[in-house]
Formats: C-alpha cells, structure tokens, sequence
C-alpha cells in the first residue's frame, strides 16, 4: 500500500520544526551554561565595574575588561574602513557591470576566501604585514596589522550581502532612471545604491559581527597586550583572545570572569545580528 500523503507531511513537517527548534534549544544552552559560569565574578565584581575598568590582574582579583573592549572596537572599526569601500564597489561589479565570464571567474575567488584558516591570514600577516608596519613604529604587532587581516577576512560576507541586496532593487527602478537620462554610473550611484541601502547596511552589521569574533588571526599579529591602546600602531588584546590565551591555567574568580568576558563578547554579537536581521527585513520588504 501507498502511504498516507496527509501523514507523511505531518511527519516531514515535525521534524523539520524540531530541527529548526534544536538550533534556538542550542543557543539557549549556550547562553544558559555561559552565564553560569559567569555568575560568581558578575556578583562579587559586577559587571559594570568589569566593563568600566581598565586593569586586568587576575591574581590581584582585578578584572578590567575596558582595555580589551577598546581594542576589538579598534580593530573592528579599522577592518570595516578598508574593507567596506572595497567590498561594496566590488558587489557593484559583479551585480552590474562585469561580463557573465567576468563573474563567473570572480565571485568563486572572492567566495573563496571564507573558506581560509584564520591561522593562514594570521600566518601571512606575522610574515608579510607585521615586519612593514614595525618601520613606522613600535615593533609591528599592532592594531593595524590586526586591522589589515580582519578587513580581508569580513571581505567576503559584505561583497556577497551587499551583491544580493543590489540585485533586488527592482528592474524597473533602473530603467526609469536611464529613461531619465541618466548615465549608467548616475543611475548605479543615485539610484540602485539609495534602494539597496537596508541590505548593504545589513552587510556591514554582519561583516562587523565577524570582525569582533575573530581570535586566532589577531591573536598572532596584535601583540597581545595588557595596557589601554591609544593608537593603531599599539600592541593591543580583543575580548576573543583572551580566554583562548588564559583559559588553560585559569582557576577560581579568574575562570569566571573569562566566561564574563564571554558575556560582553556574546552581548556584542547578539546585537549585531539582530539589527543585520531588521535591516534585511526592511530591504526586502
């Protein structure tokens, strides 16, 4: 006999749900266990004065987490200047101006790129970038050559969001503007870009959220120091590198605020993605 169509959907559709429903059940988890774990140094610290100050000395019980905020927003905001001009003149390249061969070769290399050990970035900044900038000053373990990896590293997703967003904007919105009289170029810069904004803004959200979650690429090119940065030629830590520096021999009060550092770095994320999902939202509208 045939089975039933009726309960062979029911039973499809459940285990998808189920499926879908196992993905927020990890995340809960996640949050759950890191919290936990948080808990201790967030009642007998708190978590502001952890945010607020600017000494890391676990042995002192001192857990100021200031010095590596500014240090990932650092290292974002630079990575995010080089990469998003790049990233969006090159989505306007493969979604309106390069040839069907063009694009075939170029979106593959690009695409390629996420596919990269963050170690191997980490490895050819060490190599390449850190010597060069260590001519300018200090000893080239730096912000910047952290900032230089990542903006390669965030490539990736801002081309991809932002050539998807553009290719949404409505035919119709581009053939008016020529039948205007505009250029081609009038009509990508004043017209397609303006309809595209919520995507390429998603992009940028989300190419940030990466930036901020990066460890092992920064971790080999930023020095990892303790103190305040104050320039992008400064040695510098981010709030990913660390517990994957310290979580080996951490133990007591000093464990505890690695899972608070976790805290702020998931508070971070979990912002990010959410605006990256309104602004999605509205391009699609």
């Amino acid at each position: 006999m045939r089975p039933n169509g009726h309960l062979t959907d029911q039973t499809w559709r459940w285990t998808i749900f189920l499926c879908g429903l196992s993905g927020i059940l990890v995340l809960a988890l996640v949050i759950i266990f890191i919290l936990r774990e948080a808990w201790p140094v967030i009642t007998e610290v708190g978590l502001w004065d952890m945010v607020s100050g600017t000494v890391w000395r676990p042995g002192r019980g001192e857990f100021g987490l200031l010095p590596f905020i500014v240090g990932t927003l650092y290292v974002t905001a630079l990575a995010l200047l080089m990469a998003v001009p790049i990233g969006i003149f090159c989505a306007i390249f493969l979604a309106e101006v390069a040839p069907q061969r063009v694009r075939q070769v170029v979106r593959p290399g690009v695409e390629l790129l996420v596919g990269i050990p963050s170690v191997v970035y980490g490895l050819v900044g060490l190599v390449l970038l850190v010597p060069q900038i260590g001519k300018l000053g200090g000893y080239g373990d730096s912000i910047l050559a952290g900032a230089i990896v990542v903006s390669v590293m965030v490539l990736p997703t801002i081309v991809s969001v932002s050539e998807d967003s553009i290719r949404a904007v409505p035919r119709a919105y581009k053939e008016g503007a020529l039948a205007l009289g505009s250029t081609r170029w009038q009509m990508m810069w004043h017209v397609v870009l303006p309809a595209a904004r919520s995507g390429i803004l998603a992009a940028m959200v989300l190419g940030m959220g990466r930036a901020i979650g990066e460890t092992m690429a920064v971790y080999m090119v930023m020095g990892n120091s303790l103190a305040m940065p104050n320039s992008p030629l400064d040695a510098a830590r981010t709030l990913t590198t660390t517990p994957a520096l310290e979580v080996k021999y951490a133990a007591g009060l000093h464990w505890n605020a690695l899972f608070a550092d976790g805290v702020v770095l998931l508070i971070f994320i979990l912002a990010l993605n959410s605006i990256a999902m309104v602004l999605r939202r509205r391009q699609f509208r």
